[in-house]
C-alpha cells in the first residue's frame, strides 16, 4: 500500500503523538541523554514512543529532504522574477525549475520547483519573504515531493 502523509493541527492530535513529538525534540536539542530521560520528563511510556517515533515529523524536518513546487502571481515588471530567484537563493533555496506564463492583464504566472535541503529557515519563513517583495500578489504551495520524486 502506497504511503499516504497529512498536514494536521496539533490541537487534534492524541496527546501520546504530541508528546513524541517532545520526546524526540528532547533527544535532538541534547537537553536529555536517553529515551527514558525524555519519555519520563514528558511523561510519555517507552512503548508509545517507539510505536510513533517513526511516523511522525515536524514539517520543517520533513522540508529538508523535499522539493516543493511554488506557484507565484507576479505583476509585469521588469526584474520582478530575477529579485524573487534571488529571494530563494538568499534563503538557501535551488531552483531546479522554472515555468513562466506570457503575461496577461498585467499580471504572469511562474511556477518553481526548489529543493530545499540547504535552508536557512523553514519554508514558512521563505514563502512569507516571497510574498512581502513588492509586485508579488499570490504565492502558494503547490506540491512536494522527495528528492528526485516530483
Amino acid at each position: 500500500m502506497k504511503e499516504r502523509y497529512y498536514l494536521v493541527n496539533e490541537d487534534i492530535l492524541p496527546e501520546a503523538i504530541v508528546k513524541t513529538i517532545q520526546v524526540k525534540q528532547l533527544l535532538a536539542s541534547g537537553d536529555v541523554k536517553t529515551v527514558h530521560e525524555a519519555v519520563e520528563q514528558v511523561g510519555l511510556s517507552r512503548s508509545a514512543f517507539y510505536k510513533y517515533k517513526d511516523g511522525i515529523h515536524l514539517i520543517n524536518q520533513l522540508e529538508r529532504e523535499r522539493i516543493v513546487n511554488v506557484s507565484i502571481d507576479l505583476e509585469h515588471q521588469s526584474g520582478l522574477l530575477s529579485r524573487v530567484l534571488a529571494m530563494v537563493a538568499e534563503h538557501g533555496g535551488n531552483v531546479l525549475t522554472i515555468q513562466q506564463s506570457i503575461p496577461l492583464q498585467g499580471r504572469a504566472n511562474v511556477v518553481i520547483s526548489v529543493e530545499m535541503s540547504r535552508l536557512n529557515e523553514d519554508l514558512g519563513g521563505m514563502l512569507e519573504d516571497l510574498q512581502s517583495v513588492a509586485g508579488v500578489k499570490r504565492i502558494r504551495m503547490i506540491g512536494q515531493g522527495y528528492m528526485g520524486v516530483i
